[in-house]
């Protein structure tokens, strides 16, 4: 099992590809600590997932404050006793104009998404060049970084998004001499409950069906899908990569037919 006697940090782990994330690190011999906003939702996961609690941990928080970060990595070391793998996963989504967006919106995608991944790595480089047996953080990109989507218009979304890709080469080579790798996925459409944040729920199976056919192999992305990549990228299989942004979109950069 890959992940054996390791223990996980997994951002935006109640649901989604989070969740996906945990019960297969758990399952690959690992413990975590999966951090969501609503305590009742973070906690129902973890005993779903572990119901004996001995390798789930729910810790609730809002990412978007460092002091989350910090605490977590805390929870993590009394809890498991080191931390080998951080998964700066969570993040929100809702198209919207670029001439309509408010700086309260602006804001709230900047601190979720780039400020909570940001000091999120922070607090736990920290504990990994301490525990001195390196690591891996593995950031959920998106593929709205790297390319606009008419349909979807995500100019504050993409821009702090473009922010994490930056942030994973920064980092990879910072923290390479303590053996800490960095990488990231770069995910296209992935069904999973974020749509149900800004879409009723039969607008959402109206409207997912209609973005199989912007991927090249005719589908939309699964929570499996991303899972694997960033646990691959986690794992020691990919021990001589850091710094790369791994796109995770059915061959959507690739092109078009």
């Amino acid at each position: 099992m890959r992940f054996q006697g390791k223990v996980a940090i997994i951002t935006g782990g109640s649901s989604g590809i989070g969740k996906e994330l945990a019960t297969r690190f758990v399952a690959e011999g690992g413990s975590t600590v999966i951090v969501g906003r609503e305590a009742a939702k973070a906690e129902a996961t973890a005993k779903e997932i572990d119901a004996t609690g001995k390798r789930v941990v729910a810790h609730a928080g809002d990412i978007a404050l460092p002091a989350t970060g910090e605490a977590v990595v805390k929870t993590a070391i009394d809890r498991f006793g080191r931390l080998d793998v951080l998964f700066n996963n969570a993040g929100i989504f809702g198209p919207k104009p670029f001439l309509e967006v408010t700086e309260a919106e602006y804001d709230r995608f900047l601190g979720i998404i780039l400020k909570g991944k940001f000091f999120a790595a922070q607090a736990a480089a920290k504990a990994m060049k301490a525990g001195g047996q390196g690591g891996a953080i593995v950031q959920t990109g998106s593929m709205w970084a790297l390319q606009a989507i008419g349909a979807t218009p995500s100019s504050a979304y993409s821009a702090a998004m473009g922010g994490v890709h930056a942030l994973v080469k920064n980092l990879a080579i910072e923290l390479a001499p303590h053996k800490i790798r960095v990488n990231a996925i770069a995910p296209a459409v992935i069904e999973t409950p974020i749509y149900s944040t800004f879409l009723k729920p039969e607008q959402v199976k109206a409207v997912l069906p209609t973005f199989n056919s912007m991927h090249p192999l005719g589908r939309n992305g699964q929570p499996a899908d991303a899972a694997e990549a960033l646990l691959f990228l986690a794992s020691d299989q990919a021990s001589f990569i850091t710094g790369v942004v791994l796109p995770v979109d059915g061959g959507v950069m690739a092109g078009r037919q």
